[in-house]
């Protein structure tokens, strides 16, 4: 009688081996501009005081900021995934540039909102500026080529492929 084993060995998986070789220029600074973005939401963005106390609080301070928390996590395990495998272990419903578009947009139509809704009282404080900062420079790889091929195809003019 041949020993069955109760849990025969799984069929290998797609194996992950991180290689960022495997990003564009693009999704070199997508990844980079959205992990400054996500460090920059536990900084301080708004602050008030006087010499003797000061008080400041970070980039979640407005609740909707949790939104590009999130999706900063998600861009960067995507990417982590696109680095990481040959060939993802699932199927996108949309491609790989409007997926970063979509993302970077998000976060930088919040970013925007938060920088531009202080606080009244209060000043703007370093984590504000990295933030808007790094939330425009993710996103402008995505949205530059979008809105040139949007105002192209409104010209007749053929576009580059991007």
């Amino acid at each position: 009688m041949p020993d069955e084993s109760p849990n025969p060995p799984a069929a290998a998986g797609p194996s992950f081996k991180f290689d960022a070789k495997r990003w564009s220029q693009t999704d070199r600074i997508v990844a980079i501009a959205t992990l400054v973005l996500f460090i920059s939401l536990f900084l301080a963005w708004f602050g008030a005081g006087n010499a003797i106390y000061n008080v400041t609080v970070d980039g979640l301070w407005h609740g909707y900021m949790y939104i590009t928390l999130i999706v900063s996590l998600a861009i960067l395990g995507y990417l982590a995934l696109v680095a990481g495998m040959d060939k993802l272990p699932f199927k996108l419903p949309v491609s790989h540039a409007q997926l970063l578009l979509v993302g970077t947009a998000l976060n930088l139509l919040l970013t925007v909102i938060s920088f531009l809704t202080k606080p009244s009282g209060t000043s703007w404080e370093y984590g504000a500026y990295i933030g808007l900062i790094a939330a425009v420079i993710a996103a402008a790889p995505r949205i530059i080529p979008a809105i040139q091929a949007r105002f192209a195809t409104k010209r007749g003019t053929p576009t580059p492929s991007g």
